[in-house]
This record gives C-alpha cells, sequence and structure tokens, in this order.
C-alpha cells in the first residue's frame, strides 16, 4: 500500500512538476492495511490527526451499533428452552414446564463476554494478520487498557450510581470467586510468560495454554455456579424441585406457583392479566381505559422480568444513538395509579401476599441498615381527646444510636387552631425500638367538618438508617360533638357476578359521638331480588367512634351470558341522633363475566402489542429498516432532542446494519455470523487503521492509545450498561459480576487465540513467535497490582457493616470514597503506563 501511494506520487511529480510535492514529508502512510485511501501529501499534519480522531470516534459508534445487534442474536441464541415435563410436588400432577438450555453462567463467559468484548479480541487477531504474524502492541495493550476501565471505572461508577440507602450485593458469590481468581490469574500468567519464562518469546506451549485456560475457567466457573463441590445431589429430589431451584447466577429456569404463571413476552397468561386489571381497577374506580391497563400490565412485565447483561448493553447503546427503546412508556399519572394500587391493596390486606410483589421487600438490607417508620400509615383521634399519640418504629440493625427527625404539616386542618405544630429530633438509643410522639389537638367546641394534618419523619443517610415505607402518618381529626351524618361513598358501585358478595360502604362523617344506626333496603332495576341478588332490608349499627361499616349483599352468578343488571340500595330512618346526608342512595352494578373477560381480551391485546415491541430484535428486515430509518424507532411522541440529535449523526450506520439477516434466521446463529465476522470485523480492521496512524500523527505510542482512547471507546456502552444495571437490579451480578468473567475471557481468548495462531506459523517456519515484553509487561504488572487492590476493596466492601455489607452502594460516604479510590487506581495505572511508555521511569524487568 504505501509503495503503491508513494510511487504514484512520483509518476505526479514528473507529469507535472509544478504540483510536485516532498514525499519525504508524507508521514504515516504505511501504518495501515485499508487506511490511507486518499494520497495525503498535501493536507496537514494539524487536519489529518483531527480528521483521523473524528474518524475513530464515529467508528466507535458504528462499533456500538453493531454490537446492539450482534448481543440481539446472542440473546436469541442463549434464551432458547426446552419443555420437559414434571410433577407437582405433593400431588400426582403432572406438567409441563420451559426451562432455558443454556446455563447463565456458561451464557456469560463465553457467547455475552464475546459479545461485550468482540472488538477488543479482534483487535489482536487484526493486529497479528496486519503485521505478518508478528508481535504488536495495540491489540494487547487494549485488552489491558480495558480490563483497567472495566474493572476500576465501570466498578466505580456502579458502586456510587445506587440510590442513597439502598445497597446491591453479588449473588453467585462462587461464581464471582472463580471469575475475580482469573481475572486477577490472567494478568499473572501474562507476566510470567512474557517476562519470567523465557523472556519477548512466546513458546507454543505457553501459547497453547493459555488459550485453553478459556474452557478451564468456564468449566470451572459452571461447578461453582451448581455447587456441585460442596454439597451432595439427592438425584431424586434434584428431578422433582429441577424448576422450583434458582441457580447462583440468578436465574431462575421455571416457577411454579398456584395461582400466579410467570408472565412472559410473547405468551402473557390470561388469568394473570384478569387478576391484575382487577386489583387496578379497584385502585383507580375502573377509570382506566383498556390501553392505560394494557400499559400499566406490560410495564409491571418488564419490571418483574429478569434482565440479563445483553438487554442492558443493548438498551444503553440505543439511548445513546437515538435508537428503539427496549421499554414501555408510561406517564407520571399512571405511574401513580400503578404505585397507589399497591399500597392500596397492602393496606387492605396486610395478612395476604399482594398481588404485586414489591422485590425491595427487606429495606434494612439484611440487618445492616435500622429502618425508621411509623407503625401505622393513618390514624383518627377524637377532637375531646385534647392528644394523639403515634408511635415510631425501629426495625433492621437495633444496636446503634439513630437520630430522626419529625414534623407537622398542615392538612385541611390548620396549626394552632386545630392542633399544636411540633418539629423536634428523637434518638433510638442502642436497644430502643419505639419512640411516641405527642401532638396536642385543640378543642373549640364547634362543630366543623373532619380535617386532617400529616406527621413526616426524617433521616441523616449518614446515621445508618432508612425510612421505611410509612414515613407520613396521616392524622385526622373527627369531629366528636356530634353523632354525625350516615351516607353512602360513592353514588354507584360496579362488583362482577362471579364476586359473590357486594360489600357496599356506608361511612358516619361530622362526628363520631355514641351509638347510632340506620336502616337499609334494595330496590329493583334491571336486576331481580332473589334471581339476581338476595335483598331486602336491614339494620346497620355504628359504635362510638366507627366510621365506615359494610353492607354485604350477596349476588348470583348464574354463568348465563346477559347485560348488565343493577338494582338499588337506599338508606333510611337513622336512629341515635345521627342524620342521613345527600348521598341517601346508591346503584349497584353487576357486570357480567362475558363482558368482563371481553375487556380483558382486549387488554390482553394490546399487551401482546406492547411487549412485541419490547423485543430486543425485529424478526423481518422491514422491521429492521424501519427502526433504522425512524428515531426512536418510530416512537416519536417519546424521542427527545438528543435522540434526533444522535438519529442524525448515526443514520448511515444504522441504515448499514439493517442489512444484517434478522435473529430469527436459523436461531439467530446467521446474524451472530455475519454481524462478528463482516461487520464488526470490518471495523475493527479499520478502526486499528485509525488509532495507529493517528498516534503516528501526533507522536503518540500505540499502546498509550490503545490503553486510552481506544480501550475507552469499546467500553462505553458496557458503562452505561452497567450503571443502569446497578441501579435496576435486585443483585450486583448484571452489573460488575460479569466485569472479572470479561477481563479474564480477554487474555484467554482475545490474546490466546491470535498468539497461538502466531506461535504454530513461526514454529512451522522453524522460528520462535517474538513478543518484546516492554511496556506491555509493565502496563500488565501495574493493572494487576491495582486489580488486586480493587478486589480486596470489594471484599472490603462485603464483609465490613460500615460498608453496607455490600459490593454496591450504601451510605452516601463511604460509597462515594470507594468510588473515588477505584478511579484514582485507574488514573495510577494510566499515569504510570504513560511515564513507563515515554521513559521517565525506567522499571527493569
Amino acid at each position: 500500500m504505501a509503495n503503491t501511494t508513494i510511487s504514484s506520487l512520483l509518476n505526479q511529480t514528473t507529469a507535472a512538476p509544478e504540483t510536485c510535492v516532498n514525499v519525504a514529508n508524507y508521514f504515516c502512510s504505511d501504518k495501515g492495511i485499508i487506511l490511507p485511501i486518499f494520497v495525503e501529501a498535501t493536507w496537514p499534519i494539524g487536519l489529518r490527526a483531527f480528521l483521523y480522531l473524528f474518524a475513530m470516534l464515529y467508528c466507535f459508534m458504528g462499533v456500538a451499533i453493531i454490537a446492539d445487534v450482534f448481543m440481539c442474536s446472542i440473546e436469541v441464541i442463549t434464551s432458547k428452552t426446552k419443555t420437559i415435563s414434571m410433577v407437582k410436588p405433593g400431588t400426582d400432577i403432572v406438567e409441563e414446564v420451559e426451562v432455558r438450555i443454556w446455563n447463565d453462567t456458561v451464557a456469560n463467559l463465553t457467547l455475552m463476554a464475546l459479545g461485550s468484548s468482540a472488538p477488543e479480541i479482534l483487535l489482536s487477531i487484526v493486529g497479528i494478520i496486519k503485521t505478518g504474524f508478528k508481535s504488536e502492541e495495540l491489540g494487547p495493550s487494549t485488552i489491558v487498557g480495558s480490563a483497567a476501565f472495566n474493572l476500576l471505572v465501570i466498578t466505580g461508577v456502579c458502586v456510587s450510581s445506587i440510590p442513597t440507602g439502598e445497597i446491591r450485593r453479588i449473588k453467585a458469590v462462587k461464581v464471582f470467586a472463580v471469575t475475580a481468581f482469573f481475572s486477577i490469574f490472567a494478568y499473572a500468567w501474562l507476566y510470567i510468560v512474557l517476562v519470567l519464562n523465557t523472556k519477548d518469546v512466546m513458546d507454543l506451549w505457553e501459547a497453547i495454554v493459555t488459550f485453553m485456560f478459556f474452557p478451564i475457567l468456564v468449566i470451572l466457573a459452571y461447578i461453582a455456579d451448581k455447587d456441585y463441590c460442596s454439597r451432595r445431589v439427592d438425584v431424586e429430589k434434584e428431578t422433582d424441585h429441577l424448576e422450583l431451584e434458582e441457580s447462583q447466577s440468578g436465574t431462575v429456569l421455571a416457577e411454579y406457583s398456584g395461582a400466579v404463571t410467570e408472565l412472559k413476552p410473547g405468551h402473557v397468561n390470561k388469568q394473570s392479566v384478569s387478576e391484575f386489571v382487577k386489583e387496578i381497577s379497584k385502585y383507580s374506580g375502573g377509570k382506566l381505559s383498556p390501553e392505560e391497563a394494557a400499559k400499566l400490565a406490560a410495564l409491571k412485565i418488564q419490571e418483574n422480568e429478569k434482565h440479563d447483561r445483553s438487554w442492558y448493553r443493548v438498551n444503553a447503546t440505543r439511548w445513546l444513538v437515538g435508537g428503539r427503546k427496549v421499554s414501555v412508556n408510561v406517564n407520571n399519572s399512571l405511574k401513580e395509579k400503578l404505585e397507589g394500587s399497591q399500597v392500596y391493596e397492602k393496606a387492605k390486606n396486610k395478612d395476604e401476599v399482594p398481588l404485586i410483589i414489591d422485590s425491595a421487600s427487606d429495606l434494612s438490607q439484611g440487618g445492616t441498615f435500622s429502618v425508621v417508620e411509623f407503625s401505622a400509615s393513618s390514624c383518627a383521634v377524637m377532637e375531646s381527646q385534647g392528644t394523639v399519640e403515634v408511635s415510631v418504629l425501629r426495625s433492621g440493625r437495633t444496636n446503634t444510636r439513630v437520630p430522626f427527625r419529625y414534623e407537622t404539616i398542615d392538612g385541611t386542618a390548620e396549626a394552632g387552631s386545630d392542633y399544636i405544630p411540633q418539629k423536634d429530633v428523637l434518638v433510638f438509643e442502642p436497644g430502643e425500638s419505639m419512640k411516641n410522639i405527642k401532638i396536642v389537638i385543640v378543642d373549640d367546641n364547634q362543630w366543623e367538618a373532619d380535617e386532617t394534618f400529616f406527621v413526616k419523619l426524617s433521616v441523616d443517610p449518614d446515621s445508618g438508617a432508612v425510612l421505611g415505607r410509612k414515613s407520613i402518618n396521616e392524622i385526622t381529626i373527627i369531629n366528636d360533638d356530634d353523632p354525625g351524618v350516615l351516607d353512602f361513598t360513592k353514588p354507584s358501585f360496579i362488583f362482577k357476578e362471579s364476586a359473590g358478595i357486594a360489600s357496599v360502604p356506608v361511612q358516619r362523617t361530622k362526628g363520631s359521638d355514641g351509638v347510632i344506626s340506620v336502616k337499609w333496603k334494595t330496590k329493583d332495576m334491571r336486576a331481580v331480588n332473589g334471581r339476581d341478588y338476595v335483598g331486602g332490608e336491614g339494620m346497620l349499627e355504628f359504635q362510638h367512634g366507627e366510621t365506615e361499616k359494610n353492607i354485604d349483599i350477596q349476588i348470583f352468578d348464574d354463568k348465563d351470558f346477559e347485560k348488565d343488571e343493577d338494582f338499588m340500595v337506599e338508606l333510611s330512618d337513622a336512629a341515635g341522633g345521627a342524620m342521613i346526608g345527600r348521598q341517601r342512595r346508591t346503584v349497584i352494578t353487576i357486570v357480567n363475566d362475558d363482558e368482563y373477560n371481553g375487556l380483558v381480551d382486549r387488554v390482553l391485546t394490546i399487551v401482546n402489542v406492547n411487549m412485541d415491541h419490547l423485543q430486543l430484535a425485529s424478526s423481518t428486515w422491514g422491521g429492521q429498516f424501519r427502526d433504522a430509518m425512524n428515531v426512536n424507532g418510530g416512537d416519536v411522541e417519546n424521542a427527545t432532542t438528543m435522540d434526533y440529535v444522535m438519529h442524525f449523526l448515526t443514520f448511515g450506520w444504522k441504515v448499514m446494519f439493517a442489512l444484517t439477516p434478522p435473529v430469527n434466521f436459523l436461531g439467530g446463529w446467521l446474524t451472530f455470523l455475519v454481524s462478528l465476522m463482516g461487520f464488526i470485523f470490518l471495523l475493527t480492521v479499520i478502526i486499528s487503521d485509525l488509532a495507529t496512524t493517528f498516534g503516528c500523527l501526533i507522536d503518540l505510542e500505540d499502546n498509550i492509545t490503545a490503553i486510552t482512547l481506544v480501550a475507552m471507546g469499546t467500553s462505553l456502552p458496557d458503562l452505561f450498561a452497567s450503571r443502569t444495571a446497578a441501579k435496576a437490579e435486585k443483585y450486583a451480578d448484571a452489573s460488575i459480576g460479569n466485569v472479572t468473567g470479561s477481563n479474564s475471557v480477554n487474555v484467554f481468548l482475545g490474546l490466546g487465540l491470535p498468539w497461538l495462531i502466531a506461535s504454530i506459523y513461526w514454529e512451522a517456519q522453524g522460528e520462535k513467535f517474538a513478543v518484546p515484553a516492554g511496556s506491555l509487561a509493565f502496563s500488565v504488572m501495574a493493572y494487576s497490582i491495582c486489580a488486586i487492590l480493587c478486589i480486596i476493596l470489594l471484599v472490603i466492601r462485603r464483609i465490613v457493616p460500615a460498608f453496607g455489607r455490600a459490593e454496591l452502594g450504601g451510605t452516601p460516604s463511604l460509597k462515594y470514597f470507594s468510588s473515588f479510590l477505584m478511579a484514582m487506581l485507574w488514573v495510577l495505572y494510566i499515569v504510570l503506563a504513560i511515564l513507563e511508555t515515554k521513559k521517565v521511569i525506567v522499571v527493569p524487568l
């Protein structure tokens, strides 16, 4: 390439002397395989350097986008399942369940690691090919630099990104221990083969052993995941409970539940959707449209679904380049309804497991933090009582001193005229678990509507305490100078035909003094007493202080299709001094189950459409081009300004990569091969040319370019993916658990494979494969020391209570301190590597 270019220049100078250039000034024209494409001899060096830097950064975007496609194919491959039959424990019922074929640990250390590290690995292979099977610095140094960025920077960001008061632990501790050991051993082994054993020469057996450590790592990690070495497996018991067990890697293969079936995109269970619609409608008063209910159902499915690293990697890339987001977009008002329904159900069914399980049920994180909260979220007090006392409880860690603040906040009740405001600090001493707050109520002996005010708790995050879910207490001051007014809470109620009982609430307002009663009776409308419900009349009695009672009316389910039916309930003849309010009548509508099922079917259809949108990749070429050519994949309503900017910048890459075969071809393998061996390989060659030429133009050594620009450029999507996973997942495995495994695979596969190829080539020539230790050996040594210190810090965080006994999160001061230490280790590594390369410091090896 270089000779051809120079010859062309000489010919030009001969033919046209007036346009001659000095080819001696044509620097760095022989560094690439493809580049330079144009004759750049007349270009200023500064301009060339800028263009090469810009092109390299732009190619990093392209790599991130095609890696998105590559990861989608890996997701399809590793998510394959098979159906097996099992006997439900304790019964003779045989059920068919789906289990995943790929073990999570094996998938993470093979295809997933290849997906996230493909550019670094291919860079080493390209380097060997480009230099004629001779050693080069860009590929190996990129692997070491990328390992440093992954372990020190990404882990540090994840530690501090956890919300205050929360922590994340590694769940698959044994797998993490194996990969952490190999992540140190891999680079120690590099130092051994580069320096201590046959220095500057890579023997064939060394290359073979380096490569063979890759399957050894996978096998040992799989054994640790299955826990084969620490327990005896009862074969019969293991078979019976195969689908009930959760592997250490955190993936539930299949889960049995008597009432709720696991919801998965593409095959959402109708019964579960029906239950969800029923529960959410209770809170919203039936005001949700089918579209809104479907969005909330899809949101809950997405939140409850376990996502692996590929999902977070793909989503992070699409957020960066304005692509189609793999998430449900729900406005804040709908989210509030969803969150409110969970609180509503917990309040009404304190002794029952709620329909929607809160995954963060243990706020104390295993006793690490003190949880401070009220004993109840609301209470009522008679105005004449004079004072109200609310209890504050401490759970979780109780052996420390924890101060907390409380203050009163006006609602409809006003401070001074209805109650005496308070704002103070109380302290839980070691061993104390309850404190009482007394608030004075003003009794003005004048009738007024029931009024409310609030008491709010707060804690200092550095005190080792977090607020519980009941951090605000609503206090209702009940006017007890009057027996009260009785009426229905709403003018109408809706009940399913199969509900069996219609519980109609009657409220007592404007006083609750004494024992009162009221008569009620039903009146037929379209529903007939005796055929559709059991009506008649009765008496409802309120004891002193009671403010709400229910009238229970039995309704019949005739299993026949019919239109809605309704009847009226009326209050009359209040006794004990009470009065009947404006809402003395209410209409009860019995909804036919067939019509309700039609509603559920409509919701289910929309849910499936929403879940199809959540699929990582399109199954057709048309869908791929549609996603590529439209900002945010066509969801312009939720597109941001940055989405439009990044979509404009990356439009060419998106359209080009839409040419890859859809992921449903050949089970994802065709997409895997085309994206890896075609686009990613080609881009890696171009990046290699750009990086080496750019370094040459500004007189920067390849290994410095590699550990800084190239390492960061290829690892940035992983940074955003890990940060998102750290905040969203219950455990730290998806965010930092895979970092150590990926760093190990980079050495064993990314260096083992090209070095094995080169060693075989030179062995066939009767020579040895020369690998000068030089700066690479020093970089490996510096990184290894920093990596050991980082792993020690993570272990300390795991076992020391002050850090929360967790790798991620904890108290703000300590989590930011941990992140700062890791960032400083990375800076130290970069500085030492640069100083050694520039020979500012000389370390004999």
